[in-house]
């Protein structure tokens, strides 16, 4: 193994690579975390039932990286529930293991952070400020914590203190703000840096917007530009290599965070490596190799959950993102996206046309759902200050959600 964040693009997974096009090459240096250095500056954004340890593989496979687990929530992993034990376990050669938390109070996520390390079950720490779900920012949490510029302080603060006592690089990621009028992604920044975390990384989104419409970029540029002294990374809408190098060249940021772009997409990650190399090299699988790559991700979903049943339960929420653009009849669409064992999907891959090329432009794009922009549901008169009251302070401390995240 290379690296910490290396990875290969395996040969059996390999597409033929796109013709013509010149190189585009971005002379950025890896990405420092502390003690962790990722050659290639591209962040795998965690994603609730998406990023477990089978995507992560997947996707490790084809290029390098960081490769993030999925939300736990910092009172269930203090609990010890199996599903956050689950959410957290790696791949034996999973280089950087790393864990994103999500906590709404200070003392919880501290002790999360104190079990991470004390265990060491994690080489780096993400902290959630980014989540729009309503069941989060309805708590004060995600999206809506950092309005209130006590308590995303004390988390910060007490979550850098814990995991420095085992050296481990602890980073946040957020949004913009919870929506136009109620911003909070600059002192966000500032009180994070301030705070001692390894980098800030940033969706150019409100969580009213949900995913929908543009990213701002500019805000991210703004960001960058604020803090110079540590690294700035940008998230939304990277699509493709090509989106990458744009958000690059025009916020100045030290790497991207990948999220929905990769959704049926593994192969992106070799995309964005070639990018970074200079390589004009693009995987554009024809359906054969899609198929290929369904099959081997349903039967590490397998392996993941030791459960078949569930393992296939899993795959059926990825097959509209990995067929996308590829002629599917509808039919075997249905019988796809209600797939039962792996015996049946091999029958029903089977049927695809296997010599069908890669479709082009109707591949790319958006996918994952974006949701419309709506009023974000947050705790009663939590835009009225900036700092808790006592009543916020006393439903905080009972506020968690014992359960992963959105």
């Amino acid at each position: 193994m290379g690296a910490p964040g290396d990875g290969t693009a395996g040969d059996a997974h390999a597409a033929p690579p796109a013709q013509g096009g010149s190189a585009l090459r971005l002379d950025l240096p890896p990405l420092t975390l502390g003690n962790i250095t990722v050659n290639t500056p591209v962040i795998l954004a965690p994603m609730a039932g998406i990023t477990n340890k089978a995507f992560r593989r997947l996707c490790r496979e084809y290029g390098g990286g960081l490769y993030v687990s999925e939300m736990v929530t910092s009172r269930a992993l203090v609990e010890r529930s199996p599903e956050s034990m689950r959410i957290i376990s790696h791949d034996g050669d999973e280089k950087v293991r790393s864990v994103q938390l999500y906590g709404v109070d200070p003392r919880t996520v501290g002790a999360a952070v104190r079990l991470l390390i004390e265990e060491d079950r994690a080489d780096h720490i993400d902290l959630n400020f980014g989540c729009p779900v309503p069941k989060v920012t309805r708590k004060g949490g995600g999206a809506a914590l950092p309005w209130k510029l006590d308590l995303f302080t004390g988390i910060v603060q007490t979550a850098v203190r814990e995991a420095s006592r085992g050296n481990v690089p602890l980073t946040i990621k957020m949004r913009k703000g919870i929506d136009e009028d109620h911003l909070t992604f600059r002192e966000a920044g500032k009180i994070a840096r301030d705070s001692g975390v390894a980098a800030v990384a940033l969706h150019g989104r409100t969580a009213s917007q949900f995913y929908s419409g543009k990213a701002d970029w500019n805000a991210i540029a703004e960001l960058r530009e604020a803090l110079p002294d540590i690294p700035v990374l940008g998230n939304g809408d990277i699509w493709s290599a090509e989106d990458a190098v744009r958000m690059v060249r025009q916020t100045g940021v030290d790497g991207v965070v990948i999220g929905r772009g990769c959704q049926g997409r593994p192969w992106l990650f070799g995309d964005l490596m070639n990018a970074f190399e200079g390589s004009p090299t693009r995987y554009q699988p024809g359906l054969g190799q899609v198929a290929e790559t369904v099959y081997r991700h349903a039967e590490l979903l397998v392996e993941t959950f030791g459960s078949e049943m569930m393992g296939l339960r899993d795959i059926r929420k990825h097959m509209a993102w990995y067929f996308k653009g590829y002629v599917v009849g509808g039919e075997l669409r249905a019988k796809l996206a209600t797939v039962p064992t792996l015996e049946v999907l091999r029958g029903l891959l089977d049927e695809l046309d296997k010599d069908s090329p890669y479709p082009g432009q109707d591949a790319e794009g958006p996918r994952g759902r974006a949701g419309s922009p709506k009023k974000t549901a947050l705790p009663e008169h939590w835009l009225d200050g900036r700092v808790l009251n006592e009543a916020q302070q006393a439903d905080i401390a009972a506020a968690e959600v014992d359960v992963s995240g959105g």
